[in-house]
């Protein structure tokens, strides 16, 4: 069965960086896309940036391009979200997610998930 497991949040000032990091075991993920999203309170959870493990191919929500990179390590089966120029809006719990070929924007798309690890920004 899929796990991802997430590590790597924690409490930063604004300015500073994080990486988070995601596990994935259970399967053969070669053609999977692996994307990270983030949940405040009483929202949707928000689409912060993709990558499939084949090719590599990045993407990006708009309120996080330049400042967080997406990246993949195929051998360890982990995925990391490097954070960098940290604002307070990017308080959230952050989820790792899975999903069959193509990547998506939409948190609905995707079948496997992480148990979500906490990012505080204070300002």
């Amino acid at each position: 069965q899929v796990q991802l497991v997430e590590s790597g949040g924690g409490l930063v000032q604004a300015g500073g960086s994080l990486r988070l990091s995601c596990a994935a075991s259970g399967r053969t993920f070669s053609n999977y896309a692996m994307g990270w999203f983030r949940q405040t309170p009483g929202k949707e959870r928000e689409f912060v940036a993709g990558t499939t493990w084949s090719i590599g191919s990045t993407y990006y929500g708009d309120s996080v391009k330049g400042r967080f990179t997406i990246s993949r390590d195929n051998d360890k089966n982990t995925v990391y979200l490097q954070m960098n120029s940290l604002h307070p809006e990017d308080t959230a719990v952050y989820y790792c997610a899975a999903k069959a070929y193509g990547t998506s924007y939409y948190y609905r798309d995707y079948a496997y998930w992480g148990q979500g690890t906490q990012v505080t920004v204070t300002s």
